[in-house]
Order: structure tokens, then sequence, then C-alpha cells
């Protein structure tokens, strides 16, 4: 296997922990541990004060698995399996997939929802939206679909558009994967980041046999530094396969992850509303400050999730123009580039506090903007 480098994460690499402001960030600000273990329990508080730094459980604390149990229709414990989330997307691909297979994805993606497929030399078809209104058309898919299509790789919340879908749409995803006899791999990071008139989605592995759900507290809970990640599939042969092969990877979770996941878990609202309240006010903040600047071309508010993909009125790429922003005003942003798609696009990350303040910079070296 032969991986390209991650251009996002390179790209991150190298601004984020030196940059004054990150206006493109999908996560939003991460909680102290003081945060977690005031909202925690007297049980899960003497979890904590008893936890040992030894080895545990290959397929996640017992207590974890139970807890992640209650977003999910599924009663088995059996159908769960916690990991880091980029490694369950990793293992899931190399568990899935043959050199002979095809795969449908949606594009533009995190890299690593595709990456990993063309390093196992499966041939890739992408589902795209519309540019001008991100929106997916499930006769697209439909047509994408061919005989030795073996995965369709699905992200809603979308990431970097902000797009979903209706459940009507996600049963027809469904109804194409089952009468093709194909898996799909939801790749759910945001999920219940939805904005106030949009229909929260079931996961993917409630609707379907061969669906495999991956959700973690990454981006919902505001706890990315933890690493928790979990895949959930009614598919316990394929989870099995699963958990062999993670044996070469990180074999175990960290237990104090796995503890302060537990307290996440089981208290989501201290975590979920202020996170949603930041999102729905920076939309709009950001919504007003599109109609002030002629150089956003179109911003296409986000229907769920904590981001959206903004394009710009400009004459150099997307690269060139975030590079130089970043050099100026210490403002990074992410640009199309970093999602191999066409177009001038930056990615506008809304989970953040000091979103205002990042706005009124941004204003600023917008006014007198030159290419």
């Amino acid at each position: 296997m032969k991986l390209k480098n991650f251009s996002l994460e390179r790209y991150f690499a190298k601004h984020e922990f030196t940059a004054k402001y990150l206006l493109s960030c999908s996560d939003c600000d991460g909680y102290s541990l003081k945060y977690v273990l005031e909202g925690a329990s007297k049980e899960e508080l003497a979890l904590w004060e008893g936890m040992a730094f030894g080895y545990t459980q290959s397929e996640g604390h017992t207590l974890l698995r139970q807890s992640i149990l209650q977003y999910y229709k599924t009663d088995d414990i059996n159908d769960v399996i916690v990991a880091s989330p980029g490694e369950l997307n990793f293992v899931t691909m190399n568990v899935l997939l043959e050199p002979s297979d095809h795969v449908v994805a949606v594009a533009p993606c995190y890299q690593s929802l595709t990456e990993i497929v063309k390093s196992l030399q499966c041939d890739l078809s992408y589902w795209k939206p519309d540019p001008e209104d991100w929106k997916f058309d499930t006769a697209d898919l439909g047509k994408a679909i061919q005989p030795n299509t073996k995965l369709i790789i699905i992200n809603f919340p979308h990431n970097p558009t902000g797009s979903y879908l209706t459940l009507d749409q996600l049963q027809e995803v469904v109804r194409i994967a089952r009468d093709n006899d194909i898996y799909v791999f939801s790749d759910e990071m945001y999920h219940k980041l939805s904005m106030e008139s949009t229909q929260e989605l079931p996961p993917i592995c409630d609707l379907y046999e061969k669906g495999v759900s991956l959700w973690g507290t990454s981006k919902t809970f505001g706890l990315a530094g933890l690493r928790t990640g979990w895949l959930v599939s009614q598919d316990q042969s394929f989870l099995k396969e699963v958990i062999a092969f993670k044996d070469y990877l990180s074999i175990c979770s960290s237990a104090p992850s796995e503890i302060l996941s537990i307290m996440a878990l089981n208290n989501i609202d201290r975590y979920l509303q202020p996170n949603l309240k930041k999102i729905r006010s920076n939309v709009s903040l950001f919504r007003t400050f599109a109609e002030e600047h002629k150089i956003i071309k179109s911003f296409i508010s986000p229907q769920a999730g904590s981001t959206s993909f903004v394009a710009l009125d400009i004459k150099e790429s997307a690269l060139e123009f975030s590079d130089k922003m970043v050099a100026q005003t210490g403002i990074m942003t992410v640009p199309t580039e970093m999602f191999e798609h066409e177009g001038k696009y930056i990615r506008v990350g809304f989970g953040r506090e000091n979103f205002s303040e990042v706005l009124e910079v941004f204003g600023g070296y917008l006014d007198t903007y030159k290419p």
C-alpha cells in the first residue's frame, strides 16, 4: 500500500498551531478536563479515580460501548467497536475492499475517505453535488453503480459543504445499496449538528443490514483530543474482521479517553447544545458578512454540520489566496486544493467562540484585498 500525503492534515500541520486565527476548523472549541469532570456522575468519577494505565479491551470498554448503544436501535454490544475515527475508516476500507472492487464516494470529501480506496487499487467514482446549492441527487448515485461496486461511501452532514440529505433520499441510498448487495460506509462525525429547520437523519446502521456508521467525540462533543470514535453495524462478521485488523494498529484505546468519553456520551446536551448555539449564531453572522463583501461570490448556508464551502470571486487560486492571507493577517483558511476539488473555494468553520473577532480581521483584509 502506498498512500499520498494527507494534503489537508499537512496544511493544518503547517499553520494550525502558529496562525493567530483559525477560520476553517471543522471542530468546535475543545472543552476542558475540568468541564468534563464537573458534569460526571459519582459512578463515573469513581471510574476515573480508580482507573489504571493498563491495556484496555480491544473492542472498547464495556461501559463505553453500552453508553454508545443509547444512540442506536440495536441493544447488542457486539454491534459496536471503539477506536480512533481515522483508524476505523482505514481498517474498514482494508477489510471490505479488494483491487477488483469498484467504490462510489461523495466528493468533495475528507481525503482519507477516498485516498485509502485509491491505495487499494480499487476503481473509484464520485457522487458530486450541484455547486449551485450543494444538493446531492440520488439519481446520480444510481447511475454510478457498476456490476462490481462493493461499497458506497457517504458523509452527511457533509464536510466541507454543509449539505444534508432528506430521509427519503437516505432511504433511496439504502434501496440502491440493498438492490445491488453493496455495503454503505457512512461517515457521521457531524451527527446531530443541524440547523433548526433540518430533520435529523438516523444512522445508516439503523436502516440497513450492510450499513456501517462512524461517529465519535471530535465534532459533536467538542472533544477532538480524546481521539474516540466508534463503528456500529449489524454485520458482526465484518466487525470481527475489524477487530482482528486493529491488532496490527492501536490494539486498544486510551484508558483515560474511554472514561472521559463515557462521561460525555451519558450527558450529551452538556456538549451538544452550546456547540449548536455557537454554530447557528456564527452562520447568521457570516450570512451578513457575505452580503457585505463582494469577494464572497456565494455563500450557501449549511443545512447541518459545522462547515460551509464558500466560493470566492478572485483571480488567483484559492491556495494562493489562503497562503497570502495567513501570512499577512494570521488567519488560516482551508482552500479548495485540500479537497481536490475544482473552483475557488475556502472552507469556513462555524464552531469557534472567537468567530466574530476573526470576521472583523477578515473583513478588513477583504476591504483592501488585491490579487
